[in-house]
């Protein structure tokens, strides 16, 4: 399950931004998942409650963005949001595309908290 190590990976980033910000804890860790990424968002988060065991990040609730496919034409131009198993164009139908969003494991926010009265949100 290569879900594990990428969310401890994700706890090691998160683990940083928490010392950087001085902050007591982590509240919520957002991520964004392309269709295409080859993570399973359920398995990623069932992985981040055994990795934030322990951690700064240890009562942190995981929210998970899934991201379609995007692709530009490199014969027409346009950009296509398309299905995981049709990479076409859907201006022109062609083949000759290029994936530009889809493949993704972005770290898109953090919510620390940083006193008993207010939460900070430091996006990276």
């Amino acid at each position: 399950m290569h879900e594990l190590s990428l969310c401890q990976n994700l706890i090691d980033q998160v683990t940083d931004l928490a010392h950087k910000h001085q902050a007591r804890s982590v509240a919520c860790v957002r991520v964004q998942i392309g269709q295409l990424a080859g993570v399973e968002p359920l398995l990623l988060e069932s992985a981040f409650t055994i990795a934030r065991v322990g951690t700064v990040a240890e009562l942190a609730e995981m929210v998970t963005e899934v991201v379609a496919p995007c692709v530009v034409c490199n014969a027409c131009g346009s950009e296509s949001e398309v299905t995981p198993s049709s990479l076409l164009c859907l201006a022109c139908g062609g083949n000759d595309t290029r994936l530009i969003r889809g493949d993704e494991l972005i770290l898109a926010r953090v919510e620390l908290v940083v006193d008993e009265q207010r939460s900070s949100r430091v996006a990276q």
